[in-house]
């Protein structure tokens, strides 16, 4: 088939998948549902989304012979895991349409050049400073201050390829253990909380979202989404109304969260993009009508966008390689009919790794945080 800006990809055609993790893993799930095929590519051999799969294509992402072969077997793409390169997608983009589009990708997976569109389009963010070589560095310190956090400019995700710099002293230490010349070093933010927004925009520029959510971190990986997030009525109108100016402004078709942190004195402040579903988005799979997983797939295809509506408070727990070492008992979980229990069929249970997560349903948000902490526990002292 030939690419198309405007296409109505209907049940029945194969949704190709960039990338194989978790997140593909559960867009194949969604995809089955509808009855979709699904083909998948990515490097990884045995993969989570490989095993759900009707096809896999196993090649790296800078081949363009497995690429064009992998575009003329299915009807659209898509991509679970935004560190594709962006010429990759203009290969697959000459025989099918690739959503959202290549575009959206060459500006989200380069952390200067999505601070520098955001600024663009007047979204508010984290103070930065792109960063080249240690003087400029040190020049960065000296106008941003301490304590700060240098980061790969592209390539870094769950707290991978960055440093915290609390004193101008440990700048040098800072930037030879990154390895690298094309660095970001962002301000600290005095902040509430952190917030994302999972929202999806279709073909014909609707635009919905989900409750906005509060994220708590654990060694700079994701650890508890709590839905929804304890916000005011003109904060939850503000996120929302940034999230639909960013969506807009890159023409997304799909799903993309922002992740934003709440200063003190009250302003939200957008810190990163995701042109995916996301991780604090899992929640939606047992607490709302339509999950996030199916509405990236009603976006990417041209079916209708539906307002997604949350039944009820509820908190997702990550499950990391940590938490599931020895025996877990995981009948302790499946034992509750409020905790529901997600595994990625990952083989190998690694410290930080992500192996699963479970989602607390509750009466009220500290009810849901309390089945949910007391579900992980279980698991843990088994």
């Amino acid at each position: 088939m030939s690419p198309g800006s405007n296409l109505v990809i209907e049940p029945g055609a194969t949704i190709g998948i960039l990338g194989s993790g978790q997140l593909g893993r559960m867009l194949a799930m969604a995809a089955r549902r509808l009855g979709y095929g699904v083909a998948v590519y990515s490097p990884e051999p045995n993969s989570p989304a490989g095993q759900l799969a009707d096809q896999t294509t196993v090649a790296a992402y800078d081949d363009t012979t497995a690429l064009e072969a992998f575009a003329q077997s299915v009807d659209v793409v898509t991509f679970e895991f935004e560190n594709v390169n962006a010429e990759a997608v203009a290969v697959l983009s000459r025989f099918v349409a690739v959503r959202p589009g290549g575009a959206v990708l060459h500006t989200t997976q380069h952390r200067v050049r999505e601070k520098t569109f955001l600024a663009s389009i007047g979204v508010p963010t984290t103070p930065w400073r792109s960063v080249k070589s240690l003087d400029e560095l040190n020049d960065a310190l000296q106008t941003l201050g301490t304590p700060a956090v240098l980061k790969t400019a592209g390539f870094g995700y769950d707290g991978k390829g960055q440093r915290r710099i609390d004193e101008v002293a440990e700048a040098e230490v800072a930037f030879a253990a990154l390895g690298s010349d094309d660095l970001i070093l962002e301000a600290h933010v005095d902040f509430v909380r952190e917030l994302s927004v999972v929202a999806a925009r279709g073909q014909d520029g609707r635009f919905v979202a989900y409750p906005i959510v509060e994220n708590r971190h654990r060694n700079h990986v994701l650890d508890l989404t709590l839905a929804p997030a304890p916000l005011s009525a003109d904060r939850v109108t503000l996120a929302r109304a940034l999230a639909r100016r960013i969506l807009d402004a890159l023409d997304v078709v799909g799903v993309l969260a922002v992740e934003l942190f709440e200063g003190r004195d009250g302003r939200l402040l957008v810190n990163e993009l995701a042109p995916r579903p996301h991780n604090s988005g899992h929640f939606t799979l047992d607490a709302c009508d339509v999950d996030q997983f199916e509405l990236q797939l009603r976006a990417v295809c041209g079916l209708p966008l539906l307002e997604p509506r949350q039944r009820c408070p509820a908190v997702m727990a990550n499950l990391l390689g940590e938490d599931l070492l020895g025996s877990p008992d995981y009948a302790a979980v499946l034992a509750s009919r409020d905790v529901r229990l997600h595994l990625y069929g990952k083989a190998v249970a690694r410290p930080g790794r992500k192996m699963g997560h479970l989602t607390a349903l509750g009466l009220t948000i500290e009810d849901a945080l309390s089945k949910a902490l007391t579900a992980r526990d279980a698991i843990r002292r088994a």
